[in-house]
């Protein structure tokens, strides 16, 4: 599934508080934390981030008190378990965990317990892994453990990405880039050690804002293929005269695909305000539908996050010229 749909799906687990286990599947640098970590924050919820791989049993199991009065020993559970009414215990990377602590973790995972300690119960339990087809480091998840989940799997999408992008500040370039290469969004076919994947075009981005090469976070190739596609700015219309005058600006569409795709992310990147954001829409209403429509799903859902769409849609009654506009891509933009 598309990141969009985990996120409803990991609300949905919340609002309608499902107490199922959840194991999140997906390749290296895909964003499978950052969405858990983001969902988190959605619903003001701690995020109890607890990596197993990295335990022995006996942290997991906790320590062993005597009990003298009773003759017995009680075990002392660990710190990083949530004592919190409230919250998600994640268990990170689970299938990096040998075979030993996926069996110890099994108590926890379907009973929500281990030993004394209980798990809360507005906790809830998630985990994530990386598959071994991606060259990952991980074991194979024993039977018994991956019956007591649900198992969803994660892929990558560019307009999920893209719309991502826009609310982080993901520099512009690295943005039009993966539009004109949606290939390089994920990419583990190389030898380089760096690769590309969301997680490290947004570190791209910002090694790009800071004057600095790429390559470090994404790879010789794709940083060769991004500097080849960084000529195509010095080729660029006037953005800034299409954000303040729209078609009166007199520039015309471009023909390149790779001009297209960094002119159309360039405006909806950087329109500031209804109005810029009009011009912007009206001069690429010249265009084809399809230009259209990728600018509209990067532009007015920025608009919608930085509070701004309100005002765009009381623009649209006093501007008859985008009114009609909106009217005749309305099969388009839906």
């Amino acid at each position: 599934m598309k990141p969009s749909e985990l996120e409803r799906t990991l609300h949905t687990v919340i609002e309608r508080r499902l107490h199922l286990t959840v194991m999140l599947w997906g390749k290296p640098g895909i964003g499978k934390s950052a969405i858990v970590h983001d969902v988190g924050r959605a619903h003001d919820l701690p995020v109890f981030d607890t990596r197993i791989s990295q335990l022995a049993p006996t942290d997991l199991r906790g320590l062993p008190i005597p009990d003298l009065e009773r003759g017995v020993a009680r075990w002392l559970p660990p710190q990083f378990l949530p004592r919190e009414e409230r919250g998600i215990l994640f268990l990170d990377e689970l299938n990096m965990a040998p075979p030993v602590m996926q069996g110890i973790a099994q108590q926890l995972i379907l009973d929500r317990r281990l030993g004394d300690y209980e798990v809360p119960q507005g906790v809830f339990i998630w985990a994530a892994g990386n598959r071994k087809e991606d060259r990952a480091a991980v074991f194979d998840m024993t039977r018994p453990v991956a019956n007591r989940m649900i198992h969803l799997h994660l892929e990558e999408d560019l307009g999920d990405f893209r719309a991502y992008a826009a609310r982080r500040g993901v520099h512009e370039h690295v943005v039009a880039f993966l539009g004109y290469r949606p290939a390089l969004l994920h990419d583990m076919n190389g030898s380089d050690l760096a690769f590309p994947s969301p997680r490290t075009w947004e570190m791209a981005g910002q090694l790009h804002a800071a004057g600095l090469g790429v390559a470090p976070a994404v790879g010789n190739a794709a940083a060769g293929e991004f500097e080849g596609f960084l000529r195509v700015y010095d080729r660029l219309p006037d953005a800034e005269a299409i954000l303040a005058r729209g078609p009166r600006a007199g520039v015309s569409f471009p023909r390149g695909s790779d001009e297209r795709w960094a002119i159309t992310t360039a405006l909806a990147l950087r329109a500031r305000t209804p109005h810029e954001a009009g011009n912007a829409l009206k001069w690429i209403g010249a265009a084809h539908a399809e230009w259209m429509q990728l600018t509209a799903s990067l532009l007015l859902p920025r608009l919608r996050a930085e509070g701004h769409f309100a005002a765009f849609a009381a623009l649209l009654t006093t501007d008859s010229e985008l009114e009609a506009l909106m009217d005749r891509y309305a099969d388009v933009l839906s």
